[in-house]
């Protein structure tokens, strides 16, 4: 309680002036992270997990689900669209203001599962964090998919967010 109180107060204080230089880089705006903050790898395994094993509506037997993750006015992760996309199909590029996206594979495309190779080529044409999760079974497999030291790179997440290691 009384650390709130105390961020709030620090909320509320007069910030310092910024030097010229930091001005010029702070008002030039920051694009997305090529990997995901904290906060939104948390809110994508919760999101995505609670989606993980319910039906897609819509004209395609096999969809998989696709979850954009943004951030709203006040800097929380939200979901900024849900929808059902064709399995086996590589995913367009996201509209802006995407940080993050969320794919659920009904079944393991893979012979170890994994990220796919659609997977694996949106994240080097997007530079932008994807979350796999594979809804073949339960709890549900996770992965996070990033562009790390000028390659895309993946990791498993597990059930109580544990990360693990870089894998080319």
């Amino acid at each position: 309680m009384i650390a709130a109180l105390l961020f709030a107060a620090a909320l509320a204080a007069d910030p310092a002036p910024a030097p010229p230089e930091a001005a010029v880089v702070a008002a030039a705006p920051a694009g997305p992270s090529p990997i995901a903050d904290a906060d939104l790898r948390e809110f994508a395994a919760i999101a995505g997990r609670k989606v993980a094993g319910r039906p897609v509506g819509g004209p395609y037997a096999t969809a998989d689900k696709v979850l954009l993750i943004a951030r709203d006015d006040k800097g929380f992760p939200v979901i900024a669209a849900s929808t059902g996309f064709p399995s086996r199909q590589s995913l367009p590029k996201p509209p802006q203001g995407t940080l993050v996206v969320v794919r659920l594979h009904q079944r393991s495309e893979t012979i170890v599962p994994g990220p796919t190779p659609d997977d694996l080529a949106f994240v080097a044409a997007n530079k932008l964090p994807l979350f796999v999760i594979g809804e073949w079974a339960r709890p549900a497999p996770m992965w996070e998919v990033a562009w790390v030291d000028d390659a895309v790179r993946y990791r498993t997440i597990g059930e109580v967010g544990e990360i693990g290691p870089w894998q080319d």
